[in-house]
């Protein structure tokens, strides 16, 4: 299986998880990571793209292992002289994360495209798997709440995801069209399988699919697509994903996670404590220790993903 390509689809903190575990099994230069950037905004003048930091943090081991998000180690005198002069502080910038940040906004000023931003920044940082933001148009995640409209990161950060959610768009997604490396990725003769990470698949995954070319090459590739549910037990390991399926009137189990994906995925991780619904599903699952709560999880769980692929590419070559 690792002799062939695997494109992931990730967001942040969950998926970057899954990202490290399989940049442990595969080749660099056979993993493609596409990751979300709907939740990019420009704040202080400067354009934060908060999905690729943590993939990129992550997979170079400068990820805060008790955030599991901006760097290791880091310092705050910014923020804190910035608090002090009256400016805005309801999004931390550490010292060491605002170099990416400036790096970033001074390239894009110049005319560079976000993909090769992406890809020149993570090299420096000794990333030698492909990270590729999944278009470099400008597609933002909006999320209607009842305090109104708000911007994704109004409404994650500044907001704590306290307000109730509605309804979800991605302004910009209808004219948008998957970056060159996306692209190269999905029509690579080596393609052997799609692996959608445990992410918010309402807030991380679905900017994605919200861009129609990426979804209808997805939903056509000829290879296996599984996806590992982000819901244990009813619960999110972490973020919103459960809270947002209950305001959204969705039942918080993977069976749903199943259905969200439906047209898209040929197989399902779920964690053992949802092992009873492996049976209510209408596509293969595989059932295992979906928590990763450290680098040995993370690589066990994109080994058992790896083979499972293997497994219903197999069943498929079989049938056909």
């Amino acid at each position: 299986m690792t002799k062939g390509t695997i494109v992931a689809l990730t967001g942040g903190v969950g998926g970057a998880k899954l990202a490290a575990g399989l940049a442990r099994q595969i080749p660099a230069s056979r993993l493609k990571l596409i990751v979300n950037t709907g939740d990019d905004f420009e704040h202080l003048g400067l354009q934060i793209s908060p999905d690729i930091d943590t993939l990129v943090y992550t997979l170079a081991n400068l990820v805060s292992q008790e955030n599991g998000w901006g760097r290791a180690d880091e310092t705050w005198n910014f923020m804190q002289a910035l608090g002090e002069l009256g400016g805005e502080t309801w999004f931390r910038l550490g010292d060491a994360d605002l170099a990416m940040h400036i790096e970033r906004t001074q390239r894009l000023m110049a005319g560079e495209p976000l993909s090769q931003v992406t890809a020149a920044l993570a090299r420096k940082l000794g990333v030698a798997s492909a990270i590729l933001p999944m278009t470099d148009q400008w597609v933002r995640t909006r999320v209607a709440t009842d305090e109104g409209t708000l911007d994704f990161q109004d409404y994650f950060v500044r907001k704590a995801c306290k307000p109730t959610v509605t309804a979800i768009r991605f302004e910009g997604a209808d004219g948008a069209q998957p970056s060159a490396g996306v692209i190269q990725a999905l029509e690579d003769p080596d393609l052997q399988a799609i692996i959608i990470c445990p992410s918010n698949p309402y807030l991380s995954i679905d900017p994605l699919l919200s861009i129609t070319d990426l979804r209808q090459r997805i939903a056509t590739a000829a290879v296996p697509v599984i996806a590992v549910s982000p819901i244990i037990a009813g619960a999110a390991v972490k973020g919103p994903t459960a809270k947002i399926m209950k305001e959204l009137g969705i039942a918080q189990c993977s069976l749903e996670i199943a259905q969200h994906y439906q047209g898209l995925i040929d197989g399902i991780v779920l964690d053992h404590a949802d092992r009873h619904l492996a049976e209510q599903l209408a596509i293969p699952a595989l059932v295992t220790n979906t928590l990763m709560r450290c680098e040995q999880d993370r690589e066990r769980l994109a080994a058992e993903c790896i083979a499972f692929a293997e497994q219903l590419h197999c069943r498929v070559k079989a049938d056909t």
